[in-house]
């Protein structure tokens, strides 16, 4: 469904106020069986759209490969991939539905460092290349000694002039070699704890370049090709006061069922010292936004209570339209995919729709002369919830189409 600006505005400004009363209204999700009696399957929320821009024209992400974006861009799969340098993109805050959902457990979000330009990671290199200097030295001094030792046992029946010029030439050269070993090793201790600016100093400590995210998932109903976006907010060191950024970076995840995954991101490209604002994750499956228990703005609502949300924002979208009654949601039982295979209700029925989107009888035609005398099919229309028609944007009562074997729900 699309929207024009002013009309989805409208839809918006209605649908946040639902979103308002809702919170107050119903703080907690009832679980089955508990003292509020009904489950609490559905999720409003505020979730993000992402899309990418490609040749001047912006398309909706279809899905995430490894970190690239997937899109359609005219009846073409494009894979737009983020290593190839900057990639234009647009996220739009958008409300929405759904009764998928995801527990978010553990997240912790922070500046990090990449593996090369890590303080702590070079000073521990640089260290240990010290150490080995400095066993090199110890290693020489050792050898010059020892030289001179094997000079005085040799040189037995020589003058002492020819001695001497010959022990301190090879006690000189070992020394000056050790000398050489030892200068090096301070060298290397002293870049890497006193040069300010230099590489591995540790005056570049907080020099951040990367951030890193980790959190714990799980699903009830397994998501079978969900990805992660992270949307990041940050300031870049010593930028003036409100110059924010943004940051978005989206991988693909292995299916989430419901025993718990660990799931790690390090990703740089920050500039150096950047200061964190603050992030949000949010989590896709197959293109479409899940609900999760870091989604913003997260409402837990009934059946119910989703339809009602359900209307106020279809109604608010097209004031002043003409429009014939739709299915818009549903339970379907389980046994119908099995009687739809084997050729049972195949045909278009006719459901005669209340101008609050509820379903009374089913018909054979469009006429509605010929009832649907078939329990079975009756209780499952009775429990589809309908986009009430419209006449010059008001609810009135109409008559829906309905094809059990096209339905998405």
């Amino acid at each position: 469904m699309i929207l024009s600006p002013t009309a989805k505005a409208r839809a918006k400004s209605l649908a946040l106020g639902f979103l308002v009363g809702a919170s107050a209204a119903f703080p907690a999700a009832a679980a089955p069986g508990d003292a509020q009696g009904e489950a609490k399957p559905y999720t409003l929320f505020m979730g993000s759209d992402i899309s990418v821009g490609l040749n001047k024209v912006l398309y909706p992400v279809r899905d995430v490969t490894g970190s690239s974006w997937v899109i359609q861009a005219k009846g073409q799969t494009v894979v737009v991939s983020t290593r190839n340098g900057s990639v234009d993109l647009k996220v739009s805050p958008e409300l929405k539905l759904t009764e998928s959902s995801a527990s978010v457990a553990d997240l912790k979000g922070e500046r990090a460092y990449t593996p090369e330009n890590d303080p702590n990671l070079k000073f521990a290199k640089a260290t240990a290349d010290a150490a080995g200097l400095n066993a090199s030295y110890q290693s020489s001094l050792a050898t010059a000694t020892n030289s001179s030792a094997q000079v005085s046992a040799a040189a037995a029946g020589y003058k002492p002039s020819v001695l001497n010029v010959a022990q301190n030439a090879m006690v000189a050269e070992s020394v000056a070699n050790a000398q050489q070993t030892q200068n090096a090793a301070s060298g290397a201790a002293g870049a890497t704890l006193d040069s300010p600016g230099s590489s591995p100093g540790l005056n570049n400590l907080e020099m951040y370049d990367a951030m890193e995210v980790t959190f714990g998932v799980s699903a009830e109903k397994t998501l079978t090709k969900p990805y992660v976006v992270i949307i990041t907010r940050f300031r870049e060191k010593d930028s003036k006061p409100g110059a924010v950024r943004n940051w978005i970076y989206a991988q693909s995840l292995d299916p989430i069922g419901p025993s718990a995954r660990k799931v790690h991101i390090l990703e740089g490209g920050f500039p150096p010292g950047f200061e964190l604002q603050d992030f949000q994750v949010h989590l896709y499956n197959q293109g479409e936004e899940v609900a999760t228990s870091v989604s913003p703005k997260r409402v837990p609502l009934t059946r119910d209570e989703a339809f009602e949300y359900v209307k106020m924002e279809y109604v608010g979208s097209h004031r002043g339209a003409s429009l014939p009654a739709a299915p818009a949601m549903g339970k379907l039982p389980a046994d119908l995919a099995a009687r739809l295979a084997s050729g049972q209700f195949r045909q278009t029925y006719y459901v005669k729709v209340s101008k609050d989107g509820l379903a009374n009888e089913a018909f054979l035609d469009a006429a509605c002369s010929r009832k649907v005398d078939d329990p079975y099919l009756d209780s499952v229309v009775r429990d589809i919830r309908f986009k009430p028609a419209l006449a010059n944007g008001k609810p009135v009562e109409g008559i829906a189409p309905l094809t059990l074997g096209q339905l998405t729900m």
